[in-house]
């Protein structure tokens, strides 16, 4: 298996090439970049350097915290005080279950609704999203294949690399944060392009 710096080499080639060649289908310009859990803080890092490679070719990089939107969607909802008291009184997986309801139910914030509003006066010949910090959608408060089905029902257009910090097994299953399969958490096969 290639190293992550080569799987990133061969990221920034892919996003470079016209059209990008992150993705088999027109309509689904998405890719999986997946990551040893351990190695969280030397990605972030390569990921600021490979903005920069980016932006040195004139692509415009948006980097997306998928933790800091989870966190404003709870604020702006329930509450995080509100969260905290349920998980004491109800415990953690009818905590994580109301979570998953605010960042899915139309009555409240859906999380692909709100990352389409942020994406939706980009460039998809120029612009590029990031979303990083996917662990925090862990273990399962969000699936991940979830956010991108969502995505694509929006007509996203603009490229989109989810980092993904797990591991492959197979040429299109991956396990979240390595996490044994139960499941609503563990393996999942993928449509779309993985590095």
């Amino acid at each position: 298996m290639l190293s992550v710096n080569e799987r990133l080499e061969k990221l920034q080639s892919d996003l470079l090439a016209e059209p990008p060649k992150i993705s088999a289908y027109h309509d689904l310009p998405f890719a999986i970049f997946h990551y040893p859990p351990k190695d969280e803080f030397l990605v972030r890092k390569q990921i600021k350097l490979l903005t920069t490679r980016l932006s040195n070719k004139g692509k415009k990089t948006h980097l997306i915290s998928l933790a800091r939107l989870l966190w404003q969607i709870i604020e702006k909802t329930e509450g995080i005080s509100a969260i905290i008291q349920e998980e004491k009184e109800l415990g953690f997986l009818r905590a994580q279950e109301t979570v998953n309801t605010l960042l899915s139910d139309e009555d409240f914030m859906p999380l692909a609704d709100e990352l389409a509003n942020r994406m939706s006066h980009l460039n998809p010949q120029t612009d590029i999203v990031f979303l990083v910090r996917v662990g925090s959608l862990g273990p399962a408060l969000y699936r991940a294949a979830k956010l991108l089905d969502e995505m694509h029902k929006k007509r996203i257009l603009v490229p989109v690399i989810l980092f993904y910090p797990g591991t492959s097994q197979g040429e299109r299953d991956l396990c979240f944060l390595n996490l044994p399969f139960k499941g609503s958490t563990g393996a999942y096969s993928y449509r779309v392009k993985i590095y």
